[in-house]
Order: C-alpha cells, then structure tokens, then sequence
C-alpha cells in the first residue's frame, strides 16, 4: 500500500522541455513511474524521447487528461508562471499535482491554494518540495529512487535533504511511501494531512515526522498526532542549533519568541507521545528501536 501514489498513477510533466522538467522525468520513468506525457503550450504537437519511450507534448493539462488518462501532473515551471500552471492543473481537475518550483512568491501560493479550495478535486504537494515517492512503484518529483526500498515506514518532512538522509539511513528497512511536503509558509499538503493517510494505510506500521523551526505546523501536527495516530511516531526537528533571530533558509523557517523554536517543537511532539531525535541519526535509531519492538 501506500499513499497518494501508486501503480494506477498516471503521470504528467508541465515543463517536461525545460531543462529541470526532461531530467526529472528520465528519472521518473527509469523509477518505473508511468509517465505518458508532457504539458508546453509553446511546443504542443512534438514529442520528447527517452530511451525507447516516445512522450507526446500537449498544449493543455486537460488535453493531455483527455488524452492519456493522467491522474497527476509534476510541476517543473519557472517561479514567474508557477500560479498559471497550477490554476491550469486545477481547473483541469487533476487529482493530484506535485509543485517541484521554488521561490514562488508566498501571494502566488496562496491565490492558487485558495483556488484550489474553491473548485475542488485536487490535492496539491509542493511547493518548493521533492514531491512523493512509493518505492519499487512510482516518483512524482525529484527524490532519488535508488536509496531505499519498500517497506513499512511513512516518512512526511518539511525538508528535501533530510528525507533523503531519513529514507538512506533507514533503507534496510525501507518506506511504503515518503513525502516532501516543502518548507514555504503555505504548502498544499500539510504535515496532518500526511499523518492521517499513514494512519489510514494498513501497510504503513510508523511514521516519521520531519520538521524544522519556524511557524506551528509541527505543534499543530503533535496535537493530532495525540488525539488521532495509534501507530507509533518518530520526529526529527531541523534548527537546534540555529543562531537566534537569524532567518534560515526555507521561508517558512521564521522563529517569534518561543513559538517556532526547535525545543518548543521537540516538547510538544514529546508530549504527544513522538520520540524526538536531536539529529537526523538519532532520529534513525530511534526508529530501529521502534521496529525493532513491533
């Protein structure tokens, strides 16, 4: 099992030309995800090749629906037009859309995340995330395939670089699926909606929670964490040793007084009854133990 993706994922690329847009999809299709095609206005009517895979262009998201039966779109477009191709995905009702981009501005993200809420029928990850991956199945985004293998852990994290360290140093045990879910003040998918879907699949047995300073999402996510996840849940906060009131390089990474702080976070996942590891490592053996147990 797995969530959000998996082998009935049909996929699409917006910007599948661009230079971002063409090596990510040879790398999806070599993950064995069914890519079908690719979304250019200006290059609609031409294909793109790769290895023995011919993927026809299309002009619009909903055309290459019509066409190829896609139920999820893989953002590779320029910050500057990243709204329009969301709202495009949107009105074209894909069910899923991964926004890869990033340095959209936060306005941006918010109109179309406030249209997406308005029409309905799309789950959003991203932006300025590594997208999803169900290992040995699928890859919607840029997380490397060959790290790790299927297994029995949920991994949702804010950061990119830390999922991929995550699903390495736990690769012997492996992942039903991971998600990036990006560190902007506004992302599609939050770390509660991730939480809830591993909660909900039988194949997933723990969860690892990946955050970092800055805002309340990790607070919020404890709170549900105690009222609503049975299985067990091992966390990881990025930012211990950040200098105070310095700003840190994810946007959402903004501390205010004690809120948004690496403590602040470790304690209210603690009391939710999450593990806390104050490294990446740590974090790793925690979960072994956790296995280990089950």
């Amino acid at each position: 099992m797995s969530i959000f993706l998996d082998s009935d994922s049909v996929v699409i690329v917006q910007g599948i030309t661009g230079g971002e847009g063409s090596k990510h999809t040879a790398l999806m299709l070599a993950a064995g995800t069914n890519v079908v095609g690719g979304v250019n206005a200006r290059k609609a009517g031409t294909t793109v090749t790769h290895g023995d895979k011919e993927l026809p262009v299309f002009a619009t998201v909903q055309e290459a629906m019509e066409k190829t039966g896609a139920n999820v779109s893989v953002a590779f477009v320029p910050p500057a037009f990243s709204k329009d191709a969301a709202i495009e995905a949107i009105d074209a009702r894909i069910p899923l859309l991964v926004i890869i981009t990033e340095g959209i501005p936060v306005q941006d993200t918010a109109e179309l995340w406030a249209h997406a809420q308005t029409v309905g029928g799309t789950r959003i990850i991203g932006p300025n995330c590594p997208g999803i991956i169900t290992p040995g199945v699928a890859l919607a985004g840029i997380t490397p395939a060959t790290i790790t293998q299927s297994g029995p852990i949920g991994l949702v994290s804010k950061s990119g670089t830390l999922t991929y360290q995550m699903m390495f140093e736990l690769r012997d045990i492996g992942f039903s699926s991971a998600i990036g879910i990006g560190g902007d003040p506004i992302v599609g998918t939050t770390h509660i909606d991730a939480l809830e879907a591993f909660q909900n699949d039988p194949d997933t047995k723990a969860i690892v929670m990946i955050g970092e300073i800055g805002g309340d999402a990790e607070e919020r996510a404890a709170e549900f964490i105690k009222a609503h996840v049975t299985k067990p849940v091992v966390g990881y906060v990025a930012g211990f040793t950040a200098p105070e009131g310095k700003t840190m390089g994810h946007a959402g990474a903004i501390v205010s007084g004690s809120a948004g702080t690496a403590q602040a976070k470790k304690e209210a996942l603690e009391a939710a009854g999450v593990k806390v590891g104050k490294t990446p490592s740590e974090a790793a053996a925690l979960m072994r133990e956790v296995m280990a147990a089950l």
